[in-house]
């Protein structure tokens, strides 16, 4: 690993993959069987997801005492929590919960670490392809064992996005227009979406519903494999506080000129 890396980066790098990979067994024994419940917010949560969250949260905390960790499982106090340590932590510990308890593959546990409110590393554990997509600035981005990389083809009718059905539907005719141009994939799962455009499974993304856990881990994913993101409603980060009930955050993701023709094309509809 490339010596100008802070050595407190890659020690939490290394606990970061352990952490992730130490919970697959448990998120692999109850696929498709987790009992579930509804939450105010309208998200589906399982006691997996609690478990995932409580689990690696303690792994991390007994080494980094003095990080910060943020989980979309947080008891919501309603009121927004300042991030204020060097580094902290945003954890999805299941992505798409909702395939996750129907028994549909396409759901992840999402880990970032963030320095200074900045993502800098991702790891995030695939259920559907029994996969860690891990990587961040200057770290490099691997796809399992395989060096990854956007997709930089030209765009074209061919060219496949991942996209979910906006819950404000006043966004409605962003559907036409990306649909128009593109095809479309709506996987049930934001953070795959986005880790699948950093290894160039899909050629780009755009998402109207996310929230800060959904995307934080494939964020610097996708920069070290030379794609961009762009923030189609403000910027993210650096994050100031971590808000539960934070808005909605709208974005396109991929490679730089496929970015560029998305935002073309939502900015004409």
């Amino acid at each position: 690993m490339p010596s100008l890396i802070s050595p407190e980066v890659l020690d939490r790098v290394s606990a970061a993959k352990a952490a992730v990979l130490a919970e697959t067994e448990l998120f692999h024994r109850f696929f498709g069987s987790a009992e579930s419940k509804w939450k105010r917010d309208g998200t589906r949560v399982t006691a997996v997801d609690i478990a995932i969250s409580e689990n690696i949260f303690r792994t991390l905390s007994a080494r980094f005492a003095d990080d910060q960790f943020f989980s979309e499982e947080l008891i919501d106090s309603g009121v927004p929590i300042p991030v204020t340590s060097r580094f902290s932590w945003i954890l999805d510990p299941i992505d798409g919960t909702n395939n996750y308890a129907s028994g549909i593959a396409h759901c992840a546990i999402a880990l970032a670490l963030l320095e200074r409110g900045v993502p800098v590393y991702g790891v995030i554990y695939d259920l559907s392809r029994r996969t860690l997509i891990h990587g961040g600035k200057g770290l490099g981005l691997y796809d399992g064992d395989r060096v990854a990389a956007v997709k930089d083809a030209p765009p074209s009718l061919q060219s496949l996005i991942g996209f979910h059905s906006p819950s404000d539907k006043s966004y409605g005719s962003h559907v036409v227009g990306v649909a128009a141009h593109f095809k479309l994939r709506g996987l049930g799962s934001s953070t795959l979406h986005l880790a699948y455009v950093a290894v160039g499974i899909l050629d780009g993304t755009v998402d109207h519903n996310v929230k800060v856990w959904d995307i934080a881990a494939a964020v610097p994913l996708v920069e070290e494999g030379g794609g961009q993101m762009s923030y189609l409603n403000g910027p993210v980060f650096p994050l100031a506080q971590f808000d539960l009930r934070m808005g909605r955050i709208f974005y396109a993701a991929g490679a730089p000129r496929m970015v560029s023709r998305l935002e073309e094309i939502l900015g004409s509809c």
